[in-house]
């Protein structure tokens, strides 16, 4: 029987109450688990959304809800079988917690693509059998396979939106090749969108903003953009047609799809990291007729994470 301990945290107990304090159950470190006293949290859209269950077709919300997958934190116990780490240890968690760890997707370190992948909150707990719990809680227990090293040049606050949005946008430029003397686009400049323009600048690529907001100009070049362009203008539009290498759309709200993926070259890829409402219509012929490739991307494995968080 796994035993457990009572800890702080803050929960939402229907889809349309906040969140207010809870006592939930973690349990005591196994063999291979890491004990995290967690001291900074990301806030991420994604919390809001499965807080008031609009994913409800795609993962239900099972209510009380802990959200929070960007957890940053210290060490306060480890198991008998942990290696990596120690207590004092700076350590992250992302946005998963345990896979099965045979499949192909993870013996290829991509467990994010594990059918029995287990998310940081909002999946079956095996260990306990309800729910896991996120990050909007004083501490966790984590399989050490799934916690991260935080080099020690980084600022714990600002490591922990790497933990989503970080690897969001870093895991498609690596997988498409994103190095110096690419032309990149990046469509909106939230809380993704400013991630991969960082990314993008740091990989040496030359890097296009798209947004409908020309106030947002001075911002994306502060981050490292080569040059912004307001999207509604079709004659700035226009200039760049058929010249990308890479665009990552960052966007969630409706929008056509079809006058980025103009704008790419021969090979050329659109990768979505946004998750708008409505289908998207893509005409065959914008594909076809440069050998254009257009796909999605979720996170990124923990071998990634870690990559990302070194780099």
């Amino acid at each position: 029987m796994t035993t457990t301990k009572k800890v702080p945290a803050y929960a939402a107990q229907s889809a349309t109450s906040g969140l207010a304090p809870l006592s939930i159950m973690r349990r005591e470190p196994s063999p291979e688990d890491v004990e995290i006293e967690i001291l900074f949290c990301g806030i991420c859209h994604s919390d809001l959304h499965s807080v008031r269950n609009e994913w409800s077709e795609f993962m239900a919300t099972n209510y009380p809800i802990v959200p929070g997958h960007e957890i940053v934190g210290r060490v306060t116990r480890v198991g008998s079988a942990v290696t990596k780490f120690k207590a004092g240890d700076v350590a992250a968690v992302g946005c998963m917690v345990d896979s099965d760890g045979t499949c192909p997707q993870c013996k290829a370190g991509l467990e994010q693509f594990c059918p029995n992948m287990i998310l940081t909150f909002n999946s079956p707990d095996k260990h306990l059998g309800s729910f896991t719990y996120g990050g909007y809680s004083s501490g966790i227990v984590v399989d050490e396979h799934f916690v991260l090293r935080v080099p020690f040049n980084l600022n714990l606050a600002g490591a922990a939106p790497l933990l989503c949005a970080g690897i969001t946008t870093y895991s498609p430029m690596h997988h498409w090749g994103v190095t110096k003397g690419k032309k990149v686009g990046v469509v909106g400049l939230g809380g993704l969108g400013h991630m991969a323009v960082k990314f993008a600048h740091a990989l040496g690529a030359h890097v296009v903003v798209f947004t409908t907001s020309p106030n947002k100009k001075e911002d994306a070049l502060r981050l490292g953009a080569d040059e912004v362009v307001v999207s509604r203008n079709a004659d700035e539009m226009k200039k760049h047609a058929g010249s990308f290498d890479f665009i990552l759309d960052a966007v969630s709200a409706d929008h056509d799809i079809n006058a980025y993926i103009n704008l790419l070259g021969i090979d050329g890829n659109l990768t979505l990291v946004g998750a708008p409402a409505k289908p998207l219509s893509v005409p065959a012929f914008g594909l076809i007729a440069r050998r254009r490739s257009f796909s999605g991307s979720m996170i990124g494995g923990i071998p990634e994470t870690q990559e990302m968080l070194d780099f």
